[in-house]
């Protein structure tokens, strides 16, 4: 216990030594110094009982001289023991080895206190042979001799008493013996009582010297400790203003506050930066622990309070981040450390620390962090391996793909060489083996990217896969090389799609036979080989696939193309070619072939078709092929020759009847026909890509006198390729038989809508009274162009009411439920329509019945020859009665002159329309002025 305070008070003990040593010599000296004075003074107490015993001695013994009495000398006897006993004592202690108790004995039998006996024992042992000592003992010495012959003439009495011969005289010379002793002890008494007085007072003087000495050494000794003390004080002084101010420095500098706990007292202390970094004011004392901890963030508290639990327990360095409400009440992240003091058994006394605000911190690690894990998570998904090395080349990181491609994980690849993994190479070379550029640590290399293609990745197992590889060296911030990064392109897939892509390019997807592209390439090669006349061509189309596909959906035209596709092939050699062109549509390239094996497969594949019992739902069809068949030993020898030569022949087939095979012949004029049509099917094509059809106007004239705006027909035309303008009767057979028209209906609808808007709606525009725009009867049975016309229309700021579609008589009564649905469901928004060509018919006016339309156009050939026929006028009129009961209004066609005109005229007839009223125009010229009636252009038609 005495040692854990000694080590706890060490430096304490350090700083007080020299005034506690100052303190305890004094105490010492002084002590040494009473132990001197009470000793001498136990003598010169002692001198007093020994000079008292003498002269009670002599006294007592002149008086037993005198009277002989016992009792005076009773009372020599017991002076005279006084006396001896300090005379025991003094020669016990004179002897060699001083007899102490005898000394004892005799000091007490001599009178002394027995508290002074041991101080004059210890200053006669140690001071005997100081020269005053010895003058003393001297004396001593002396009075005891005289005392010896004292008690000598004290026998002499005694014995002459006893024996009764002390006369006078002999009494007398005793008593002058005791006056004598008496005369000479009385001196001897007073040196010896003076020399101990001496003695005293120069033990006194000298002591009182010593102890000034003494003390004045030891005052100087304190002066120059303390003195030292305050200098070393200054110094701590000024190390600790110096170091406070450091301090000071250091933690403005830092931007932190600190605060300190006393837990003896509970005190807590915070610097005014702490309080700033909480939103406190400097003097504001409401700042306390309590505060504190209710302002952590709730997801924090708990971590908070036991960090410092943890820290007080001497478990863990208190070192806590959290988050906490400033006196704004915004939440801020703050970063907290401090240390605990405690005593010798682990007690906590108090504890310092300091408050960092960490918010940027926060946000900045918050901010890398993201990027971390969005890098990481990049790295993750996509699909290029990426591997990061050291200087050495050893792997630092591998993302999943690389781990994927590499077939190992990031745990076993890691710290180890590219070489134990994988080796690249040239896959032309497969003995060069690529090597990535050493690098060096510490070196600065420009951050290059360096790319190679077309490498063969090798495994350890052998396993070959193509890669792509880029690569690149990894820098520091002031430029230091510190590794590389190797991307790694997985080209497998690649290789595998290229090949899909390559085989999807050239083939059919549904059937798997080549497409049109690969087929039309194929052939081109064979054209261009010299064995080419040895090859057939064969066009080959389903005749009742429209009618499955319509019937049972298109799985079911799927089902049938893939079986058609399959009997197909088992017609034909291994080196002939089989291609699905598209739609219903099959090619055949025969290979070596001559016109009797061509004829021959042909048939055989005909057959084939019309053999396949196709059946689906439940429901059995008969299915049939339309062959065009083209032998390549005949002109002509272009790829688009050829293809047209063979579609030609399988439309001819599909004419004559379908399911036949049909020899294409150059000489045969009904080929020639349909390669004229076909010619302008492509012509169509172009022109419609290239905008190259044009829209016309032709003004249909009422006969009243009253009009209610512009009354005109839209007409189509087209310019050629040198801009000359073809009339529709050319080029429209070929569009309505190879199904254009709808085509052409939706560009002349939206063409037509957008030249109304700008040539009648808006201020000072002429007012439209009724416009008429031409459908097909192709339109009228196309679905999708009914939906495609509504939509148009309501899209449209031209009104429905102005508009009149037209339709033939003819393409009418083909389909006449379509044309009435179409015609009512028009009507429905606003349109009118017109029935063109009426009277061309058997049963014209039967048809009517079941067709609401507002307008009859008489046929042209009624029209134009009514004032010299009066058959053609009987006709002209009988329609106009007809229309006027059933309500509606007429329009006459071919009018080409004035008295046709009048006649019409006088029939009743509402409107009039030809050539002789106003010539087609271009749509978007002026209004056209009315020509004057005169006789009719020959040389053009009427449209």
């Amino acid at each position: 216990m005495k040692l854990n305070w000694i080590t706890a008070h060490r430096r304490l003990l350090k700083l007080v030594w020299p005034f506690v040593l100052t303190v305890a010599l004094q105490v010492a000296l002084g002590v040494f110094s009473l132990n001197i004075l009470s000793a001498v003074r136990a003598y010169v107490g002692g001198e007093s009982l020994w000079s008292k015993g003498q002269k009670d001695a002599i006294y007592a013994l002149y008086r037993y001289a005198d009277s002989g009495h016992p009792a005076d000398l009773v009372q020599y006897q017991q002076a005279l023991g006084v006396i001896a006993g300090d005379r025991r004592a003094r020669e016990a202690l004179e002897q060699t080895e001083p007899n102490t108790d005898v000394s004892r004995e005799g000091f007490l039998a001599g009178g002394n206190a027995p508290s002074d006996v041991d101080n004059l024992i210890w200053l006669f042992v140690e001071f005997r042979d100081d020269e005053d000592i010895s003058h003393v003992a001297r004396l001593w010495r002396e009075g005891d001799r005289l005392m010896d012959e004292l008690n000598l003439i004290a026998i002499r009495l005694q014995e002459a008493a006893a024996s009764r011969t002390l006369d006078l005289d002999k009494q007398r010379a005793l008593r002058q013996n005791i006056q004598r002793i008496n005369e000479q002890i009385t001196p001897l008494t007073k040196a010896f009582s003076r020399s101990l007085s001496d003695l005293a007072r120069r033990v006194e003087n000298l002591l009182l010297l010593i102890n000034v000495l003494a003390a004045a050494t030891l005052v100087g000794l304190a002066l120059w400790r303390a003195n030292r003390l305050l200098s070393q004080s200054e110094g701590y002084a000024s190390a600790l203003r110096q170091s406070e101010e450091r301090f000071k420095l250091a933690v403005q500098g830092s931007n932190d506050g600190i605060w300190d706990w006393d837990m003896r007292t509970g005190a807590v202390y915070f610097s005014p930066r702490y309080k700033e970094l909480l939103g406190f004011g400097q003097d504001d004392s409401s700042l306390d622990f309590a505060t504190l901890t209710a302002r952590l963030h709730p997801e924090d508290r708990e971590r908070a309070i036991e960090a410092l639990r943890r820290h007080l327990a001497n478990e863990a360095h208190y070192d806590v981040e959290y988050r906490m409400r400033t006196r704004t009440g915004e939440y801020r992240w703050y970063r907290a450390r401090g240390r605990v003091l405690r005593t010798q058994d682990g007690v906590p006394l108090r504890m310092s620390g300091s408050l960092t605000d960490a918010t940027d911190r926060k946000e900045i690690e918050h901010a890398l962090q993201s990027e971390k894990e969005r890098a990481e998570i990049t790295l993750a998904a996509i699909g290029e391996a990426v591997i990061t090395t050291d200087t050495q080349g050893q792997i630092d990181y591998m993302n999943p793909a690389a781990e994927q491609l590499l077939s190992c994980s990031l745990t076993l690849a890691r710290s180890k060489p590219l070489s134990s993994l994988f080796r690249l190479v040239d896959p032309l070379q497969r003995s060069h083996e690529m090597r990535l550029p050493p690098l060096q640590s510490g070196i600065q290399l420009p951050a290059i990217s360096q790319n190679h293609h077309n490498l063969l990745l090798i495994q350890h197992d052998g396993q070959e896969i193509s890669v792509n590889l880029t690569h690149s060296s990894i820098h520091t911030h002031d430029g230091q090389v510190e590794g590389q990064v190797l991307v790694l392109h997985d080209l497998t897939r690649e290789h595998q799609y290229l090949a899909s892509l390559s085989w999807q390019a050239s083939h059919d997807m549904l059937t798997g036979l080549v497409n049109r592209r690969e087929f039309e390439r194929s052939l081109l090669a064979s054209l261009a080989t010299a064995d080419s006349e040895h090859d057939a061509l064969m066009y080959l189309d389903l005749d009742q696939f429209k009618t499955v596909n319509d019937t049972c959906g298109h799985a079911a035209g799927d089902a049938l193309l893939r079986q058609t596709a399959a009997v197909l092939q088992q017609q034909l050699d291994p080196h002939d070619l089989l291609a699905r062109l598209g739609g219903d549509e099959f090619g055949v390239l025969l290979s070596h072939t001559d016109l009797a094996r061509a004829e021959h497969v042909a048939e055989a594949l005909r057959q084939s078709v019309l053999k396949l019992n196709f059946t689906w739902g439940g429901q059995s069809f008969s299915i049939s092929a339309s062959i065009g068949l083209v032998y390549l030993d005949q002109h002509p020898v272009t790829l688009a020759e050829v293809l047209r030569a063979a579609d030609v022949a399988c439309y001819m087939a599909k004419e004559k009847g379908r399911n036949r095979v049909q020899r294409y012949r150059p000489q045969d004029s009904e080929v020639s026909l349909r390669y004229d049509e076909m010619e302008w099917v492509h012509r169509l094509h172009r022109a419609l890509e290239e905008q190259r059809l044009c829209l016309y106007a032709q003004t249909i004239q009422p006969l009243a006198e009253n009009s209610d705006g512009e009354h005109y027909e839209v007409l189509l035309r087209l310019r050629d390729e040198q801009g000359d303008l073809v009339p529709p009767i050319a080029f429209l057979p070929a569009a309505e038989r190879y199904n254009l028209m709808p085509q052409i209906d939706r560009w002349v609808v939206t063409a037509a809508l957008r030249a109304l808007e700008a040539r009648h709606l808006g201020p000072d525009k002429p007012r439209l009274g009724l416009c008429t725009i031409n459908l097909s009867g192709a339109s009228i049975n196309d679905e999708q162009f009914l939906d495609f016309l509504r939509d148009t229309l309501r899209n449209s700021p031209v009104p429905t009411t102005s508009l009149c579609f037209e339709i033939t008589e003819t393409s009418a009564i083909a389909s006449l439920a379509s044309a009435a649905r179409v015609v009512s469901e028009l009507r429905a928004l606003g349109c009118h329509f017109a029935l063109d060509d009426f009277g061309t018919g058997m049963s014209s006016f039967a048809y009517l019945k079941h067709l609401p339309v507002d307008y009859l156009k008489i046929d042209g050939s009624f029209v134009k020859d009514m004032v010299r026929d009066p058959v053609d006028r009987a006709m002209v009129e009988m329609i106009q009665r007809i229309s006027a009961m059933m309500g509606k209004h007429t329009i006459a066609e071919y009018v080409e002159d004035l008295d046709t005109l009048n006649m019409l005229r006088a029939c009743g007839v509402h409107y009039a329309q030809g050539y002789g009223i106003a010539r087609p125009q271009p749509f978007y010229d002026p209004r056209p002025v009315p020509a004057q009636i005169a006789a009719p252009d020959r040389t053009t038609t009427s449209p």
